[in-house]
């Protein structure tokens, strides 16, 4: 049952809270975890669900992305039937994407023979079990099934994220905006399931009414046209909208129960593997709740952090409650607290980076840093 939907990723998502981090990639393929990639989650979460054909409709700049994903092979997706499908597409208008990106690719709805669809973004991070989710989705009847989580949080995280109006009988009546204005909200996991036939009607009446907007935002507008279905997921999540949330999100990842069920509850998440040495400690490292990747070297401390490939950290060189990225270099008596360096970076002798826990320092990909003193 669950072969007959396919997937479709996509990659619409508003970035203008990301800073560097999406300069030149989308937020679909940022590190996250030393050493995986936002998409890795809900691209595994379909691929544990038995989905076998999933396209993934991405804008401009999206170089690594390629790159990461290549044939899908880490997924079980490179196939001689189905498997992974890219699709990239330049708006001048980000408006436009949706639209003209989904009229560009019709043939590769008319071509799949599946019946359903699931249609997902890739920065809301969990471990969803999609066999429930079809399950209730079918028993409904439903034109559309939402995915949604009741927050407690909601003033403080998941801003700018929707929120669904449902009433007793898990129907969805209106959808809105999280202003932090509540903190109780049922945050809207951009997640819909529908049938295919569905879903192309539903784009040709998108695409003839000429809107400048994504297809979920279409579906939301019109909501009232549609029985649309409510599903509660009560896993762990966080959406990765903002620099902030960016860093939560890894911070996150210190907690083992985060981790046992973030990446073992519901099926393994999985990422492109590279083949590396372990990471050298040398005598004079001191290491304590941290992430660090393969292929690293550890001279000096590192406390509470995540720590991506071939990250060089010298003698002395302090790093805590920090970010850092594939190939960067710590050099010997550098302090960084609260930081997130893009990758390609050296920081110089004895430079001090000091940000905030909730509003951390992020230094630019390829950058050298020799001028930051501390106060």
């Amino acid at each position: 049952m669950f072969k007959n939907y396919l997937g479709m990723i996509m990659l619409s998502e508003d970035t203008r809270d990301m800073g560097s981090l999406t300069n030149c990639r989308p937020i679909a393929a940022i590190p996250i975890g030393a050493r995986y990639r936002i998409i890795d989650f809900i691209l595994s979460n379909m691929v544990n669900g038995g989905i076998q054909n999933i396209g993934v409709f991405m804008q401009d700049n999206c170089r690594s992305l390629f790159d990461h994903l290549g044939t899908g092979k880490p997924w079980d997706l490179d196939r001689n039937t189905d498997g992974l499908f890219l699709f990239n597409f330049y708006a001048n208008d980000s408006r436009e994407f949706d639209s003209r990106m989904i009229k560009n690719n019709m043939e590769y709805f008319y071509r799949s023979r599946q019946e359903n669809v699931i249609i997902a973004s890739s920065y809301m991070i969990c471990n969803i079990d999609f066999n429930e989710v079809i399950n209730n989705h079918e028993k409904s009847g439903k034109d559309i099934t939402i995915v949604y989580k009741k927050v407690k949080d909601g003033d403080e995280n998941f801003l700018n994220c929707d929120v669904l109006n449902i009433d007793g009988e898990n129907r969805v009546l209106s959808v809105g905006k999280n202003l932090g204005a509540e903190k109780e909200v049922n945050i809207s996991m951009e997640i819909l399931l529908m049938k295919k036939k569905f879903l192309v009607d539903l784009i040709y009446e998108f695409i003839k009414r000429g809107n400048f907007c994504s297809l979920k935002n279409f579906i939301y507008k019109n909501i009232k046209d549609y029985s649309v279905n409510a599903y509660e997921f009560t896993g762990y999540l966080r959406c990765v909208n903002s620099v902030n949330q960016y860093y939560e999100a890894n911070m996150d990842l210190l907690d083992n129960k985060v981790i046992q069920e973030l990446f073992f509850k519901n099926g393994n998440i999985y990422t492109k593997i590279k083949h590396e040495p372990p990471t050298r400690y040398l005598s004079l490292s001191k290491v304590s709740n941290s992430l660090i990747a393969n292929g690293c070297l550890v001279e000096g401390t590192v406390e509470n952090s995540i720590v991506a490939r071939h990250v060089k950290i010298h003698k002395n060189a302090v790093v805590k409650n920090s970010i850092i990225l594939q190939n960067c270099e710590i050099c010997e008596g550098a302090h960084l607290n609260y930081s997130i360096l893009d990758k390609n970076i050296k920081i110089f002798k004895e430079v001090f980076l000091r940000g905030v826990e909730h509003f951390p320092l992020v230094i630019r990909k390829n950058s050298t840093v020799d001028a930051f003193e501390e106060e």
